[in-house]
């Protein structure tokens, strides 16, 4: 789709208007989540905005217990949508990469336990759109991210411009599951050898690969993004 065709969306629009939208105008639509704050809360936004589509998660056999602890209440919460796990059972031992690449090459890991297994189930089922809950305040390298980002395959991201005090207050209004690695500074939650806390004043996902240099695992920026 091109830019003329996106709604004149302004900062203040609500991310349920955004959604009942992208439900209207791009029916197959799937919404990839690792069940973080803003998937949790775009989760509820969803199904209040009518989404009845699947809810995919990668499993890279590195995951918190927390998050696939996380990943199963929602997926009780809200029988609506259907949760698909990708590479269900991954674990560190299974052969898909070394069981240290995680340290020695991050890079090389993410893109065989994260983004090729993502990667493949997209284009096996060809989605039009994908319903992702990014926000500009999550690190500098979103700090652009708007509602749509037109191509061959439109990516949809209703959150762009809540900051982290609306969405735990969200969080708190709706009384949502969060992660409660989340309340011990893990404000971004990936797999855990690459995963710590976030100190005061860094970027939410400061946490994420620290010392690496690195911020966003492949899927959404670099050669291989969705």
């Amino acid at each position: 789709m091109s830019a003329a065709a996106v709604p004149a969306f302004t900062p203040e629009t609500d991310p349920l208007d955004v959604i009942r939208w992208a439900v209207a105008e791009f029916p197959g639509l799937r919404m990839p989540s690792a069940f973080n704050l803003n998937g949790v809360i775009l989760l509820d936004l969803a199904v209040r905005a009518g989404y009845r589509g699947e809810v995919v998660f990668v499993d890279t056999g590195f995951h918190f217990p927390e998050t696939l602890a996380t990943r199963d209440r929602l997926a009780a919460r809200y029988p609506e949508l259907s949760f698909v796990t990708v590479n269900a059972g991954a674990h560190p031992d299974d052969g898909l990469t070394a069981p240290d690449l995680y340290a020695a090459d991050p890079d090389a890991c993410c893109a065989a336990r994260k983004v090729q297994p993502l990667q493949a189930y997209l284009k096996a089922h060809n989605p039009p759109a994908l319903l992702n809950a990014r926000s500009r305040d999550q690190a500098s390298t979103r700090a652009d991210i708007p509602f749509v980002e037109p191509g061959a395959r439109v990516k949809v991201n209703p959150l762009a411009h809540w900051t982290r005090e609306r969405l735990e207050a969200y969080a708190r209004e709706h009384d949502l599951p969060v992660s409660p690695l989340y309340f011990s500074g893990f404000l971004s939650v990936g797999c855990w050898p690459c995963t710590r806390a976030v100190r005061p004043g860094e970027d939410a996902r400061a946490g994420r690969w620290a010392g690496r240099g690195k911020t966003e695992c492949g899927l959404w920026a670099g050669e291989a993004r969705l």
